[in-house]
Parts: C-alpha cells; structure tokens; sequence
C-alpha cells in the first residue's frame, strides 16, 4: 500500500489505548497520526500525558511520543484529522455510546473496544474468523444514523476468546450446554502489579458485569442478520453458563470449560476440528490474524500463561487437556491473551476486515 490510512486512538492514554498504540507501531496499512484523551490530557505531547504510566513491555514508540494529546470530547476537530478511529474511551456507558455515535456521525468508521454498543441492535459485534458476515448489519445502521461512510462496530468480551473460538470450530458437533470457568489477569482491569498490589497472591471470585457477557455475547456472535428487524438475532443453539474469577496474573485469561453434544465425537475428531479451523481472515491473509487460529497442546500441563499466552503474537488461541467427563461429554482448558487477542489486537483485526471489507477506506 503507498499510502497508510491516518488513525486516531480515543482514549489513548489508558492501557487498552496504549496495546493500540504498541501494536500498530509499523502496522502496513494503518498509522496512528491522532491521540485523543480526557481534557486534563488535551494539550500535553502524548509522552507527557502518559508521564510514568505507560504500562506495556515494549518501549513507547518513539513517532508518537511527540504528538499533542486532543481532547475526545471535541468530535469534529478530532475527527477531521484522521480515516477512521479506534475507541478505548473510559466513560459510562452512556457517554461512550453517545461520543462513539457522535464521531460515527461526522462519518468516521468508530471500531470500538468498549461493550457500550455490543448490544445495539444494528452495531455489528465480531471476531473476524467467525461472524464477518455480520458486518452486513452496517447498512442499517447507517440508515439510523443518517451516515454514507460512519459507523460503529465493536467486539466482544475478552473472556469469551477462550472458548467461543473452540465451541465454534466445533458447531458440526452441535454443543448445547456449557459450562465455563474463567481465570481473569489483571490487565483485564487496566492494571498491573505495581497499581493492584493487594492482588498479589490473591483471588477474588467477583468481576462486575462478567458472567453476563460470557453467557450471553457468543450467542450474539453465533446469530445472523434479520433483514426485516435490520437486526442481529443472537443464537438460541446453547445455553452457557459462567463464574468469571480475578487470578494474579497479568496478561491471559484461562478457561476452565464443561460441554454436552448432541452428536457424539471423538477426542481426534475435536482435536482435528481445531487444528482445522480457520476462517476469512486467514484466507484473506490479514496482516494480524494468525496463521494458524487455534493450537492443541499434547502436554498435561498445558496451556499455560507464561508459555503459550504469545502464541501467535498473542492473536491465536490455545488448547489442552481434552477429555471425557463423567457430568459432561468432553472438558478442556483454553487460553487467550486477554488484552491482544480479546482487546486491541482483537480490534484491530475487525479493521483490517472492514477496510478488506470496504467499509473502511
């Protein structure tokens, strides 16, 4: 490509805003030229507003250390810089779904990491190997907001990355009753050691909001476009339910999941269908997506964080100890990177999609 679509980061100055930052560092198609944080950040270089909390393991990158933080609020100025925007915004749910509206409506695609809009009707919510089609929904949602190029579309919680993949890769198979555990890292807070240190050595068996989403966003995913409603219908294949824990982990969610089927497979037939399974953006050859989605691990004592949590850039999603229950058919272990795969990174791949797509340009 000669020439890189200009990007904007709302919410830049956050942790979520920063893991966009770091990975779109040398991106082929897309350039981070805008920041856009609170008012108390608006007018700093992006250096000085992020001072001492700049929280990835990679150095800040040094093209936008100099740029002049903007202020979210300020749409239209923000705007007028930029392709299209990224949104890591820390707001209630209200305001996210307003500003990420307002910024739609100056017709500027918004690819949002927040859950404000994940449930609006028309805001196509995806992970780019299973539901692209999804995308579709675009259009009426453009008719809502009076937009010809604006729009929002989200993706969903990082929770889910650990399982919904593998539930998906095996739908020949017709699961229909899950139960999952979830093992949160911290970062999934927007923290590190150094900012939570009472989560050293700690568990806590509560994160707000948590279960709902892991129960309810993969139906989501697995619905399909209404054309009468101009709406996602989520799936009503599954019933899942959920417990969602705080671990003292920094980066990687780890799921602990139970599943019945109504056909019978074996132990090679769900190994193959992992290893397997891949979807439009490895056809399309997007520059974030993983060559290879899912791995199974042989080992017993895998997957684990601090091994397998990178695995394909932290984009791909791992797999291990799958075997017979005596409750359930089958149970396994799963492993996303929470804030690569189930955030930025997960974001970012949505772009890729719209731009390849059409819907970004």
């Amino acid at each position: 490509m000669s020439e890189k679509l200009k990007v904007g980061i709302l919410g830049g100055t956050g942790m979520v805003g920063q893991r966009f930052i770091s990975l779109l560092e040398n991106h082929p198609w897309f350039e981070v030229t805008t920041i856009a944080a609170s008012p108390r950040s608006a007018g700093k270089t992006y250096e000085e507003a992020v001072g001492g909390r700049w929280k990835m393991d990679t150095p800040m990158p040094e093209a936008v250390k100099k740029l002049v933080v903007m202020n979210v609020n300020e749409v239209s100025k923000v705007a007028s810089e930029v392709d299209f925007v990224f949104s890591a915004v820390d707001m209630t749910k209200e305001e996210i779904k307003k500003i990420e509206e307002d910024y739609a409506k100056t017709e500027t695609p918004v690819v949002s990491n927040n859950s404000a809009h994940r449930w609006t009707k028309d805001v196509p919510m995806v992970v780019p190997e299973i539901n692209p089609e999804h995308m579709e929904v675009i259009r009426y949602q453009k008719e809502r907001l009076g937009t010809t190029r604006g729009f929002v579309a989200v993706k969903p919680n990082c929770s889910i990355q650990s399982y919904a993949p593998v539930l998906t890769a095996w739908k020949e198979f017709e699961p229909y009753e899950v139960v999952a555990t979830t093992y949160q890292a911290i970062s999934g807070a927007g923290k590190t050691f150094a900012d939570w240190p009472e989560m050293v050595g700690n568990i806590i068996p509560y994160i707000g909001g948590e279960e709902e989403k892991s129960e309810k966003e993969p139906l989501r995913i697995w619905g399909y476009v209404d054309d009468e409603k101009k709406a996602i219908v989520p799936s009503e294949s599954m019933v899942i339910t959920c417990q969602c824990i705080r671990v003292p982990v920094l980066n990687g969610h780890t799921a602990a999941v139970f599943v019945k089927f109504r056909k019978k497979p074996t132990k090679e037939q769900l190994i193959d269908a992992l290893r397997n399974f891949k979807g439009l953006p490895q056809e399309l050859k997007l520059p974030s997506a993983p060559k290879q989605f899912i791995q199974y691990l042989e080992d017993d004592n895998r997957p684990q964080v601090s091994l397998d949590a990178g695995y394909e850039n932290g984009m791909g999603i791992s797999v291990g100890r799958l075997r017979e229950d005596t409750v359930y058919d089958w149970k396994f272990v799963g492993l996303s990177h929470n804030t690569i795969r189930g955030a930025a990174g997960g974001a970012i791949l949505c772009a890729e999609l719209l731009k390849a797509q059409g819907y970004i340009g």
